[in-house]
């Protein structure tokens, strides 16, 4: 059923089109991202409305919420003045609507965070879905950026697509940050158990298209405010 799943979201991959890469700035992001929805607005209109694509619905194994962290502007901005859900999705239609209707990881401000997370889960340390847990992540360099848009929409399918962790059920969302030294895709999970996080990690690192000598690294989350934390697994 999930390799079945995988193939739906592959065959209703869009063209690929040539561009030219542009940092949005935050206003014109959030433009983009506001009101963005599955469900109807006040004037009827959806996401999927102007589709002729989205008749058939395949739906998922879980609900998705897409999250958005905007750059701080002003010293006083705590992390949830800075956190908004952008829209909620249950099927691989849903999905492709929201793809193509949002900014690409390179179109970002820098200090601009993706989250996208299963059911309700909050993409913070401190919720209860993820405090026991932690995350796989990999930063890539400017000189690998190029592909980040590629690398994100990889991770995204493997996830909602649940061709990860089929069995485990581990993951909990996926992350990308943009920042100045580079962009780093986050994979968080609900516990530290090393089995399975390495079976996991493994299929992520495949998945990220990384090279045997690219290291990918652990961290639980009750060490995130640790600054000399060491990772507790690598691969």
């Amino acid at each position: 059923m999930h390799r079945q799943k995988v193939r739906a979201l592959i065959s209703l991959l869009p063209p690929h089109h040539c561009v030219i890469i542009i940092n949005m700035s935050v206003e014109e992001v959030t433009q983009k991202t506001q009101g963005l929805s599955v469900s109807e607005n006040q004037e009827g209109q959806t996401v999927l409305s102007n589709s002729k694509d989205f008749n058939l619905k395949h739906p998922l194994n879980s609900k998705w919420t897409l999250w958005y962290t905007k750059p701080p502007v002003g010293e006083n901005e705590s992390w949830s003045d800075l956190l908004r859900p952008v829209t909620s999705f249950t099927t691989v239609e849903e999905f492709w609507a929201i793809q193509q209707s949002i900014p690409r990881p390179r179109e970002l401000p820098l200090k601009s965070d993706y989250h996208l997370f299963r059911d309700d889960i909050r993409p913070e340390w401190e919720d209860e879905a993820n405090s026991k847990g932690g995350k796989w992540s990999f930063q890539f360099k400017s000189a690998r950026a190029p592909h980040i848009d590629d690398l994100w929409l990889r991770a995204l399918l493997a996830v909602i697509g649940e061709s990860i962790d089929e069995d485990d059920s581990e993951i909990n969302g996926v992350v990308v940050n943009v920042r100045r030294s580079g962009y780093k895709i986050g994979l968080w999970t609900k516990s530290v158990d090393q089995e399975p996080l390495s079976k996991v990690g493994a299929k992520f690192k495949a998945v990220l298209q990384l090279e045997e000598s690219d290291k990918l690294e652990f961290f639980a989350h009750s060490s995130a405010n640790d600054k000399n934390a060491r990772p507790t697994l690598v691969l």
